[in-house]
């Protein structure tokens, strides 16, 4: 079976991340990150996204900044139905950061909408602090680095070996999950080797 690795996000520029892993009829998203920075950035967030989110089977987070998991709550309001992987370390960052990026989302659209500066009649978050509190639910925060579903989720997209970087406890935790290698992927950018490696 061959495997594809698919940038959707943190390409020519560091925000943004979102990777896609095809196997056969498999789709697992690696990180569900916001773009954030310059307005053109940004613009991207209300873009639809590139992969139809009811056609993505599982979601891993790596870890929790906002330019890797931040896009949750707005990809989950367009149709994700599956579940998302975590530690319990991101998943309780996510508690933190997402919710308050809702809130300041809010902020932001109120305060438009009060100086009227806002080309949208009205404007409006990407998403609420409460859909961020929602998304939430859908988190398995797991011990170790994955579940069971969520490493069989990566098996059935063709995983051979994970190695993830918890950015906090700057710890490299590897997980052999198949003997079955994924060879056909085999050019993988800077920024998923400081989180995912395929090997």
């Amino acid at each position: 079976m061959s495997v594809e690795l698919v940038f959707l996000g943190a390409t020519g520029t560091v925000t943004g991340s979102k990777y896609l892993v095809r196997a056969g009829d498999s789709k697992v998203l690696v990180d569900c990150g916001l773009f954030q920075g310059l307005k053109a950035l940004r613009l991207r967030n209300w873009a639809p996204p590139p992969v139809k989110p009811q056609d993505v089977h599982a979601l891993v987070l790596t870890h929790a900044h906002l330019d890797h998991s931040g896009y949750l709550p707005r990809f989950i309001a367009q149709g994700f139905a599956g579940p998302v992987h975590a530690s319990p370390g991101t998943r309780d960052l996510c508690a933190i950061l997402l919710p308050d990026s809702g809130h300041l989302q809010e902020e932001a659209a109120r305060y438009a909408n009060k100086r009227g500066f806002s080309k949208h009649k009205p404007a409006l978050p990407l998403y609420t602090e409460d859909d961020a509190r929602e998304s939430l639910k859908r988190c398995v925060g797991v011990h170790g680095i994955f579940s069971p579903d969520a490493l069989d989720a990566l098996r059935a997209a063709g995983a051979a070996r994970i190695v993830t970087t918890n950015t906090i406890a700057h710890q490299t935790n590897a997980i052999d999950i198949t003997a079955n290698v994924a060879r056909g992927v085999q050019s993988v950018n800077e920024e998923i080797r400081n989180a995912i490696r395929i090997r």
